[in-house]
């Protein structure tokens, strides 16, 4: 597999790719990320996600 699945917020549709090919808007990751319980700076980069989103 080449890369991992994204789903457009919009309309739901899977791609590949970043944008959606019928809205144009940016495409989410469709799997959760990977959560370690020795991750360090997990925190903080949750935090920051959240204001950039």
């Amino acid at each position: 597999m080449f890369g991992r699945m994204r789903r457009c917020p919009e309309d739901g549709t899977y791609t590949f790719s970043q944008i959606c090919t019928r809205c144009a808007l940016r495409t989410r990751p469709v799997h959760p990320p990977r959560f370690s319980p020795q991750d360090r700076y997990g925190r903080y980069r949750r935090q920051m996600r959240s204001w950039i989103e």
